[in-house]
């Protein structure tokens, strides 16, 4: 029996029993009813309760260090045991995870869900002018090599960007901007949403070019609704599910840009920790055969994390979209 006919089944059952779901409340009980949507909603929002609360889930700070106790091993005062500073590891992984969950959430906001859906909707919708001008411009972005122009951009950018930070605290008389790292997070969240929005715009447009000629879109038209009343009243709805199985997507590939820029040492800079410099810092032959939790640790948390969003992807694309499976 096809899922499509599955589901179809379900319905009718609610319905024979008196209840009439909207389709937001019918999606959330499908994916509910797949243990692996579960388990991964699990392990994803642990993940990103820890990062968000990191400084009362956190037994530490990240710059709290002991010269004197380095490269401990695990014990009851710390768990995972403590880097070549003597800082806690079991903290640090904490806040690293707090600078995945800042990345990905403000990235997403922006270059997985304000750009695309716009953009996408406006292109599609407008066509003409506005759709040759939105297009070229994604055209042009995504002709340049992606990683290595998140590399040049963040590179040649921080260093104005920081003192310009610096500058305007400087004026204001704060100090918390640089203490908490915004410059660092500010820059790759900017640079990801800059070269992130493109496919997501294009499937969009492809989407709302199809709606547009749809009956109900030209009775909200001749009904004298405007642009704006239509493409998010009318269209959003209709391809929401499409957006919303891109989310999850991106997330996993906005966590794993990150993870990579701080890797190769252009993204989050130290002190701040992230799961690239952890994995960098444990990567030494003779720091992995002494004491490999260093690398394993953060490694397993990244694996753990991207195979999650992975395989929450594939069940919303179940869920969402069951007529593509």
């Amino acid at each position: 029996m096809t899922l499509t006919r599955v589901q179809s089944l379900d319905d009718a059952r609610e319905a024979a029993a008196g209840d009439r779901p909207t389709s937001s409340v019918r999606w959330l009980r499908r994916l509910f009813r797949k243990k692996i949507a579960i388990a991964c909603l699990l392990v994803i929002g642990v993940l990103y309760f820890c990062g968000l609360f990191a400084p009362w889930v956190a037994p530490y700070h990240y710059a709290d260090q002991n010269l004197d106790a380095s490269f401990e091993g695990p014990s009851w005062e710390h768990p995972l045991g403590t880097d070549r500073n003597g800082r806690d590891t079991l903290s640090r992984n904490i806040y690293a995870m707090r600078t995945t969950t800042i990345v990905t959430l403000a990235t997403l906001a922006t270059g997985a869900f304000l750009l695309p859906i716009t953009l996408g909707m406006l292109a599609g919708y407008r066509g003409g002018f506005t759709d040759s001008l939105i297009m070229r411009s994604g055209e042009i972005f995504a002709s340049l090599p992606g990683l290595p122009m998140l590399v040049l951009i963040n590179a040649t950018l921080r260093p104005r960007f920081v003192s310009g930070v610096e500058e305007a605290e400087e004026a204001l008389g704060w100090s918390w901007l640089s203490n908490s790292a915004f410059p660092d997070y500010f820059l790759i969240f900017f640079v990801l949403s800059l070269f992130g929005w493109v496919g997501g715009a294009r499937l969009i447009r492809t989407q709302v070019l199809t709606l547009k000629g749809q009956e109900f879109v030209l009775a909200a038209r001749a009904s004298g609704a405007g642009t704006m009343r239509i493409l998010f009243k009318h269209l959003l709805p209709n391809i929401l599910p499409l957006v919303i199985v891109g989310f999850s997507a991106a997330l996993g590939a906005i966590a794993g840009t990150e993870i990579a820029l701080t890797f190769i040492g252009v993204g989050v800079q130290p002190p701040t920790p992230s799961f690239g410099a952890l994995i960098q810092e444990g990567a030494p032959r003779s720091v992995l055969e002494a004491h490999p939790q260093l690398l394993l640790v953060p490694a397993a948390i990244v694996a753990a994390l991207l195979f999650a969003f992975n395989l929450l992807g594939d069940a919303l694309n179940d869920v969402l979209t069951p007529r593509t499976r």
